[in-house]
């Protein structure tokens, strides 16, 4: 999957280089690339008809009902049924849904499927169980059989949900009907509802959720799916898209649709010269950065051999010459001031990176580390061994003192200053020794811990742990092979 990052996701030079970038990618026969327009139909499915195209079906089809037409009627009101649940939510979904809903419970009464025609009203009783039927447009029997809905509702059992948000105070809909804000505790009945979170403009993905049991706590993570979307081109919002915070929204977002790599595309602006557009190769499962490559780039068309180049680095970890990748100190060109070599122009061969990964050398804190867990593995070593040494001593004062008082007939007595000085060792090398098997054993659990935190020279750390805090709370990303 393709996916752009920046500021801006409306930015017209970024969506445009995405795109002609993913285009290029999906040319190639050996890559299966996610589509935009699948990706918007999986997380942001939008109605193939607008409201007021809605609302004059549901006229035809209740003309269809009066002329007994209840089949074709019906059929209607399904059809319709299935866009409304895609459109914005609001008041004016919530009014289009209820009056369907009823629409249709009409029809199946008239069919003799009352069962069915009450599980219609109830679609609408369940959310607003006040809900008024107009007497001038229902017959007097079917306002008593959704009073008697309405009144076996009262007594249904009901289960506790609990509906939380990332971001504080997020409007809370269920089947498009705006029911208050976060943090929310609600009584339902069971059943399947329609859930939507929005704040400030943040809109959740399309989600159903099913109502059932006891208790039912519902989180969803406003602060990052309300920072996905899926037009002009799908994008992730973010104020720094190459930080730690936006590569993981970006492998999460991936796993969510099911794809072994997500590239992260975005535009560069270095605080002098041109501006790249740079890709970064993310693998799901692992959250490894696999490789991440770019070129100088201007106005709204990406350069074609360039593009061509950049796919032919993210797909098989080779370097064009007219590539850049990252450089010797492990920064990208944009990242830094540009050094002659760091720069890679047409002129100048480059020699191909490794197979699948980025061309970096492990950095000073990554040895220091390794070094680190080394020296703090050996020091739990050595206290686990001193450990043992004091327990052979213990052993051979216990079998002394054990001697004395069979010596003295099975008994010590205070005053026998051998025995007395036998036992005082004792307590001592006991507390010695429970001291040196802790302070060993979390000396070496450390140890363990660094050693598997420091990455291997040449190869992708095989776990990875991010930390961090803003205004809206702590965050923290551990990834890797387990």
């Amino acid at each position: 999957m393709v996916l752009s990052s920046g500021a801006d996701c409306a930015d017209a030079e970024l969506s445009s280089q995405a795109k002609s970038f993913a285009d290029a990618l999906r040319a190639r026969a050996e890559t299966e690339t996610l589509g935009a327009t699948e990706l918007s139909e999986r997380l942001f499915p939008q109605a193939a008809r607008s409201f007021e195209e809605l609302r004059r079906q549901l006229d035809a089809a209740r003309d269809h009902f009066y002329e007994g037409r209840n089949a074709r009627s019906g059929q209607l009101v399904e059809d319709a049924l299935h866009d409304i649940a895609h459109l914005p939510v609001g008041e004016a979904r919530w009014r289009l849904h209820a009056d369907a809903q009823l629409l249709l419970a009409l029809n199946l009464r008239a069919q003799g499927k009352a069962k069915d025609s009450d599980a219609a009203f109830l679609q609408v009783l369940r959310l607003q169980p006040q809900y008024p039927l107009d007497p001038d447009l229902y017959a007097p029997s079917v306002r008593q059989a959704f009073d008697k809905v309405r009144r076996e509702l009262a007594r249904t059992r009901k289960v506790k949900v609990a509906v939380k948000s990332t971001l504080p105070a997020s409007e809370v809909y269920l089947d498009g009907l705006r029911v208050g804000q976060t943090p929310l505790q609600l009584d339902l009945p069971a059943g399947t509802y329609d859930l939507a979170l929005v704040k400030a403009g943040a809109h959740s993905f399309s989600r159903q959720v099913q109502v059932q049991g006891t208790d039912l706590p519902l989180l969803v993570d406003l602060a990052f799916e309300g920072a996905v979307s899926g037009s002009p081109f799908p994008c992730l919002a973010s104020s720094d898209p190459s930080d730690e915070r936006t590569l993981a929204h970006a492998v999460r977002l991936g796993g969510a649709l099911g794809v072994e790599e997500v590239i992260l595309a975005r535009l560069e602006h270095p605080s002098s010269g041109p501006k790249w557009f740079a890709a970064t190769v993310l693998h799901v499962e692992g959250g490894q950065r696999l490789r991440e490559g770019g070129f100088k780039t201007q106005g709204l068309d990406a350069p074609a051999e360039a593009l061509s180049a950049l796919v032919d680095f993210v797909t098989t970890g080779r370097s064009p010459s007219n590539l850049v990748v990252m450089n010797a100190s492990g920064k990208a060109p944009w990242e830094q001031p540009a050094a002659p070599s760091a720069t890679l122009t047409p002129d100048a061969p480059v020699a191909p990176a490794t197979e699948g990964l980025s061309r970096t050398t492990p950095s000073p804190t990554a040895s220091r580390m390794r070094g680190a867990s080394y020296a703090t593995l050996g020091v739990g070593v050595a206290a686990l061994g001193g450990a043992g040494v004091v327990r052979w001593m213990a052993q051979k004062d216990l079998n002394a003192l054990k001697e004395r008082q069979r010596q003295n007939g099975g008994v010590l007595t205070s005053d026998d200053a051998e025995a007395v000085r036998l036992r005082e060792g004792l307590v001592k090398k006991n507390q010695l020794l429970t001291g040196l098997l802790i302070g060993g054993g979390v000396t070496a659990a450390a140890g363990a811990a660094l050693f598997l935190l420091a990455p291997t020279p040449g190869a992708p750390p095989p776990l990875t742990v991010s930390l961090g805090a803003d205004d809206t709370g702590g965050w923290a990303t551990m990834s890797g092979a387990f």
